[in-house]
């Protein structure tokens, strides 16, 4: 657990729910140089008893707290954008859970605001230090493929009754694709680039639903096709993750552990965080042999530590503001894709295409 000292940097979380109490927290009080110091939250008991070092004040109250350095935001999804700008122009550093905004508009908005005030400005894609998606990457700068043509991935959950919450009743930011396909989207992102346009289907299909529960994306690149889906109702079966290529194939079985790991209370600092025990299986297009590759630990307390090493200048910001403003594009582009039936261009300036160009940016 990291010492609050005048070196630490100070942080701020705002809202403790699932992901405020499951991720950010714990996270943050693993990553040595981070400081959990202010809790904006409604659960001042539950919060006074787990951290009785912490402040814990409301929501609002985080932005210009001035024992905080660093604003992580992870509260519903609509109170992204005026939170993370009022962190900003405080002169705070900024993390927002995904959805980073809840339309393209707000994200650019939030990207000159950042640049302006000269603060570090990121989306918390934990995925990226993932097994699965470490393991991805690994297996692709292999070259074992070949040229790869096709990647697929999948969220899937089983959760066939409707619940009432938001982000299962309509409004802005509310549906599964809202959900889980900034972290699909950040994937692809991540792993080749910026894709050419967009095709998306959505669909209600549970009884009683009132947002979207299946949805099926493809981005096209030019000699590449991705597709992402994400869908509550399946309750187990194919592949997590699969890479198709000009000499084989790849597949990832399994998800990540760390989840569930944290959800246990598990440290992130013991030695089995992270452990995947599902192998990737190359499936050799020659001979037809099929060869189990172990996947790399995931550890997604690197995040953080980038974040941290990030504001103290010596590092990249992990998921910077091009990924939030692409990924935003991305998402907004897929919903008008769905709702009018047709593959449409990526609406982004071509400022915001040339710092794809730039290393590092």
């Amino acid at each position: 657990m990291t010492e609050k000292n005048d070196k630490a940097i100070r942080v701020g979380l705002i809202g403790y729910g699932y992901a405020g109490k499951t991720f950010h927290a714990p996270l943050i009080q693993s990553v040595p140089g981070l400081a959990l110091t202010v809790v904006g939250s409604s659960k001042r008991k539950i919060l006074e008893a787990k951290y009785p070092d912490v402040i814990v004040c409301r929501p609002d109250e985080v932005p210009t707290h001035p024992s905080v350095d660093l604003v992580v935001i992870a509260s519903p999804n609509e109170s992204h954008f005026p939170l993370a700008a009022a962190a900003l122009r405080a002169g705070k550093h900024v993390v927002v859970d995904k959805p980073f905004t809840v339309s393209l508009e707000e994200a650019r908005s939030l990207a000159e605001i950042a640049e302006k005030h000269n603060r570090i400005l990121s989306v918390f894609h934990n995925r990226r230090w993932e097994s699965e998606i470490l393991a991805t990457k690994a297996i692709l700068e292999t070259g074992v493929l070949g040229e790869i043509s096709h990647y697929e991935s999948h969220l899937d959950r089983f959760r066939p009754v409707v619940r009432q919450r938001w982000r299962e009743d309509p409004g802005p930011g509310a549906g599964l694709w809202f959900d889980l396909g900034p972290h699909l989207i950040d994937q692809a992102l991540h792993l080749f680039g910026l894709p050419q346009a967009v095709n998306a289907s959505f669909g209600i299909l549970r009884k009683g639903g009132q947002t979207d529960d299946w949805a099926h994306v493809q981005l096209i690149y030019e000699h590449m096709r991705v597709v992402l889906h994400a869908s509550l109702l399946v309750s187990g079966g194919g592949p997590r993750s699969v890479l198709h290529g000009t000499r084989g194939s790849w597949a990832k079985f399994g998800s990540d552990v760390q989840e569930r790991q944290l959800m246990s209370g598990m440290h992130p600092d013991d030695p089995a965080f992270g452990r995947d025990p599902d192998p990737g299986i190359v499936y050799d297009g020659a001979t037809g042999k099929q060869i189990e590759v172990p996947s790399p630990a995931g550890n997604q307390q690197g995040y953080y530590s980038d974040i941290r090493d990030s504001i103290l200048g010596k590092c990249p910001v992990p998921v910077p503001v091009k990924n939030a403003v692409a990924g935003m594009a991305i998402l907004e582009t897929s919903f008008e894709s769905g709702a009018r039936g047709q593959v449409l261009p990526l609406p982004l300036t071509a400022d915001e295409r040339a710092v794809w160009k730039q290393p590092n940016q």
